[in-house]
């Protein structure tokens, strides 16, 4: 085994690999993981924080280290960088951050925005029109969420990319936009918004959801929770037919330590957001930040 230094998800921890493994297939993933995937030699001897060997798929946890099998043609593919993000959560969430379906922006005074909501909600095509308005990209899909060495609750930059759907080609693959102006460091955080962007909506509205609803709070820990189940990343690849179980990655430490994020952003601003179109949508949140 090789033992390097990656540095993924905005976070810097030790990963084993096997020598003779080719790592250019997942460097090559790099953009498309909040912080990139970037490995340097580590001669340190001390307990590793993943451990990827081949063999047949199988996720464990030993003491301070997640230990991955991979098929061996998974291990050589983009794979590896996806299945060692997911794993390095563990590690990420014991430096409080957590990687969050979101998307993320920065206003002009600088603070971040951070949209939920389902898929097709409209939070890309609100992010692209608030860039129009002078905001900054700090993330689509994926934003690292948590606590920055200061206290605050803060969002590091994400995805660097956005699929855009072409109207005049419904069922082509969506090309991926890389975004710009983008983010190169932490924000601290001034809003959550949940949205719903949908041209049957009549009239638009930016409403507290504050107090949080349970509802909202179990959404909240579905999404703060993903990564750590490692329900978005197939041990068996991102190619082929995915399956596989909950990854064994949460302790009552970590869970304890989301549900103090979730009640951190309970008494903060959090709003619902309805609006018939992504214009509308960022015209509304412009004008609250100023």
């Amino acid at each position: 085994m090789t033992v390097h230094r990656l540095v993924t998800g905005h976070i810097s921890a030790r990963l084993a690999l096997p020598e003779y493994l080719d790592t250019t297939a997942a460097q090559a993933a790099s953009r498309a993981l909040p912080g990139g995937w970037t490995l340097t030699a580590d001669p340190a001897t001390e307990a590793v924080d993943v451990e990827v060997t081949t063999g047949a798929a199988a996720v464990t946890v030993a003491a301070v280290t997640v230990r991955l099998r991979l098929p061996a043609h998974v291990a050589a593919s983009n794979s590896l960088a996806y299945v060692t993000y997911t794993a390095f959560e563990r590690a990420r969430q014991h430096q409080r951050k957590a990687t969050v379906h979101a998307t993320a922006l920065i206003a002009p005074d600088g603070q971040a925005v951070l949209l939920l909501g389902a898929k097709g909600a409209g939070k890309t095509s609100t992010a692209l029109a608030l860039a129009a308005q002078g905001w900054t990209h700090a993330g689509d899909d994926v934003v690292v969420l948590g606590e920055s060495d200061d206290g605050r609750v803060s969002v590091w930059p994400g995805k660097p990319t956005a699929a855009i759907r072409d109207p005049a080609r419904p069922l082509a693959p969506k090309p991926q936009l890389a975004l710009e102006p983008f983010a190169t460091g932490l924000a601290p955080l001034a809003r959550v918004v949940r949205m719903a962007v949908h041209p049957a909506l009549d009239t638009a509205s930016l409403t507290p959801a504050v107090p949080l609803s349970v509802n909202e709070r179990l959404r909240l820990h579905e999404t703060l929770g993903r990564y750590i189940s490692g329900l978005p990343t197939p041990i068996t690849g991102v190619a082929g037919m995915p399956y596989g179980p909950v990854w064994p990655l949460d302790s009552p430490a970590l869970a304890r330590w989301r549900s103090h994020l979730i009640a951190r952003l309970a008494v903060g601003q959090f709003d619902y957001l309805y609006a018939p179109d992504p214009d509308t949508a960022a015209d509304l949140l412009t004008k609250e930040a100023g």
